[in-house]
């Protein structure tokens, strides 16, 4: 079976180096998909927040269009990002929770498809889903270049001894206190701080590239994630080389951590936007913004101190809304129109299918992916309103979340739990569990959840070998 699948994915390879709507490459649009790391609903100031400053982002929703019903992946890391890459839920990824494990060969991510439509690929930050000496490595999954963080433990630490340049690790000037054997840890001198290195690789990348070509840069930053690690050694982990603005004020020092660390991202938005207008390509570009997951309570920060989840329920490792609903941005001058906002509920694995509407390319028959570009461009009439999006946890017992319509629900533990019913529409924080009062839609939930997944492809994995 592994090996059908592997073929099948290099024909249909094959196929979009044919497809006939291929476009001229000035017809076809530069992308960036910028992603933070646990940054919360309530984080930016264009989604609510009052203390954490984030000019450019507003800035961004000023000249696009928010995202306001916009959905990660899944509620932890590597999940989300195996979503976000090839397009499928997960009840049917490859990738469904933190540990599982690579991407194979015949896994089809959206670098793939889009280096076969011409473009030129860059991932530059974190990627999770592939480690050293595996399938699943960027490189070998349709990304040219490669500059960042390969494990998730490695990239809690702000101040590594190294990041990784494709498959070479790249020494940095950090000396650790302490550091696992995945690069985990923190610095007892600290010089080379790794999200600066990050952002100044991407931009050089971008500055390099031949300006005919299209390209997709995956910017996958690591703030405002804490560093878990150091926390444990020293009680703080939002570790950033300043406080800056927020250095006089009166609150606890992982507040002004957490503060600055946003900030920082946000200054650096900035810088890009500048860039894309300095190479002439601001025009051309769709750049979206989006979250992993949603907040944390970790390195010692208390989320209620900036109410990070805004007017919604839960956090990271929830199955809520606070949990798996993102502060998303897209912004592309001239087609998005500004100051918009949708509504409109879309996910992570919607990504995929976008780029197929930008390209011209075939969608992928087994993907759970619908093209966001009608909302992006206004044309909300032409998507559908009534799909099912779907989402599984497997920490903690595990549990099953379905959006369907205005209604949600959640199912605890996996499997066989109760199941909790709410109604978006009018209880967007998930108060008042209506699964008494509509026991039709809880039984309807609980049989599409039973279908809306395959089976886990570890255990199909082992019985193949």
């Amino acid at each position: 079976m592994r090996n059908l699948d592997l073929v099948m994915k290099r024909l249909f390879l094959l196929l979009l180096t044919f497809v006939p709507t291929m476009l001229a490459a000035a017809d076809r649009p530069n992308v960036i998909f910028v992603l933070a790391d646990d940054l919360g609903y309530g984080d930016l100031g264009c989604f609510g927040q009052d203390k954490i400053q984030t000019p450019h982002l507003d800035q961004m929703a000023a000249e696009g269009m928010k995202l306001t019903s916009f959905y990660a992946g899944s509620t932890v890391c590597a999940p989300s990002r195996c979503v976000l890459m090839t397009g499928k839920d997960t009840g049917h990824a490859r990738v469904r929770g933190n540990g599982w494990g690579p991407l194979l060969p015949e896994d089809l991510t959206v670098a793939e498809m889009l280096k076969e439509a011409g473009y030129r690929t860059a991932l530059c930050g974190k990627w999770g889903i592939g480690e050293e000496g595996t399938t699943g490595v960027p490189n070998k999954q349709g990304f040219d270049y490669f500059y960042g963080y390969l494990n998730q433990r490695h990239a809690h630490n702000y101040y590594p001894t190294y990041l990784w340049q494709n498959d070479q690790r790249v020494a940095l000037p950090n000396v650790p206190e302490t550091e696992d054997k995945v690069g985990g840890g923190w610095a007892r001198e600290a010089v080379a701080y790794s999200h600066d290195l990050i952002m100044d690789e991407a931009l050089q990348w971008l500055r390099k590239g031949e300006r005919a070509q299209p390209f997709f840069l995956y910017l996958a930053l690591t703030i405002p994630h804490a560093n878990n690690e150091r926390n444990r050694g020293l009680g703080d982990g939002q570790e950033v080389p300043d406080y800056g603005i927020y250095e006089d004020m009166d609150w606890p020092r992982p507040a002004k951590g957490q503060a600055a660390m946003i900030t920082r991202m946000d200054r650096d938005m900035g810088t890009l936007f500048a860039t894309l207008k300095e190479l002439q390509v601001d025009e051309n570009t769709l750049v979206i913004f989006s979250s992993d997951n949603g907040h944390h309570r970790e390195g010692g920060h208390d989320p209620a101190f900036f109410d990070a989840n805004g007017p919604l329920r839960g956090m990271k490792r929830d199955l809520y809304e606070g949990g798996i609903r993102v502060p998303t941005i897209a912004r592309w001058p001239g087609k998005i129109a500004a100051g918009s906002r949708s509504a409109h509920p879309a996910y992570f694995g919607d990504f995929m299918a976008t780029i197929s509407d930008l390209t011209g390319q075939a969608l992928p028959k087994d993907t759970q992916s619908v093209s966001f570009l009608p909302t992006l461009l206004g044309q909300h009439d032409q998507q559908e309103t009534d799909r099912m999006l779907y989402w599984e946890f497997h920490e903690r017992q595990g549990k099953q979340a379905l959006r369907f319509g205005k209604w949600k629900a959640i199912r605890k533990p996996f499997g066989n739990g109760h199941i909790e019913l709410y109604d978006l529409s009018r209880d967007l924080g998930e108060r008042r569990n209506l699964a008494l009062q509509r026991r039709d839609l809880v039984q309807q939930a609980a049989t599409w959840m039973d279908q809306a997944r395959i089976e886990d492809p570890r255990l199909m994995q082992q019985r193949q070998r």
